[in-house]
């Protein structure tokens, strides 16, 4: 009896032990696709983008946007910046993170050709994927400008019924290492786009097109230097 006990307690442990390495694997995991951007660090502006967005707690009708849309070829993330309820929303995109962007967009248009998309989907917003996103996000430019990690969601909508590609902000949350008081938390923004403005801003996510641009900076910067 006291045998059988011994190997149960030890199967016990075994589970907790291994239990406890899964976690901490999935947490490393998390860390080293987690990514941030120096706001400091050179830019590059690419363009402007247009797209959709409700106006105040995801009610009422979308209404259209502008959001600039911005390289940091040091960290080699693309920026999408956009203004709501007061506060700016700097939404950056790894490769990796680009690259999810593009291969959603085609799944999008293959699914709206062949009519699958579907109203009653209450998974759709999130249908083709998940991907690591940073986010820096201030109300004033006086006051703290926040920053965190997030996830940022692909799928389709429809509003009116009419489907839109959409791309949602999850919460970031932020923790100043000064005070407490400053502690934030952003909302869940979703952003909606129409076929031909996500296609626009697939060509700005374009890697060939950022290296180009990248390039041509280092080479306008070169040509400037007095000798």
């Amino acid at each position: 009896m006291r045998i059988r006990s011994f190997f149960v307690f030890f199967a016990a442990l075994l589970i907790i032990m291994f239990g406890s390495c899964a976690t901490s694997g999935a947490r490393e995991k998390e860390k080293e696709i987690d990514f941030s951007v120096n706001m400091e660090s050179p830019q590059i502006n690419i363009g402007e983008v247009e797209l959709q967005m409700h106006l105040f707690l995801e009610i009422g009708e979308l209404k259209k946007h502008t959001a600039a849309v911005i390289y940091f070829p040091r960290e080699n993330a693309v920026c999408v910046r956009f203004k709501r309820d007061f506060f700016t929303y700097s939404q950056f995109w790894d490769l990796k993170g680009r690259e999810v962007f593009l291969e959603a967009l085609e799944k999008y248009n293959d699914d709206y050709n062949e009519r699958n998309l579907d109203s009653k989907d209450r998974k759709s917003m999130r249908k083709y994927g998940i991907v690591r996103g940073y986010l820096n996000w201030q109300q004033f430019s006086y006051t703290t400008r926040a920053r965190g990690n997030m996830n940022l969601e692909l799928g389709y909508a429809f509003k009116s019924r009419a489907p839109y590609f959409t791309i949602t902000q999850m919460e970031a949350e932020y923790k100043d290492e000064v005070s407490r008081d400053n502690d934030m938390l952003s909302i869940a923004i979703p952003l909606y786009f129409t076929r031909a403005q996500a296609s626009e801003l697939a060509v700005m996510f374009d890697q060939d097109l950022l290296d180009g641009l990248a390039q041509n900076k280092a080479a306008q910067s070169f040509d400037s230097l007095d000798y």
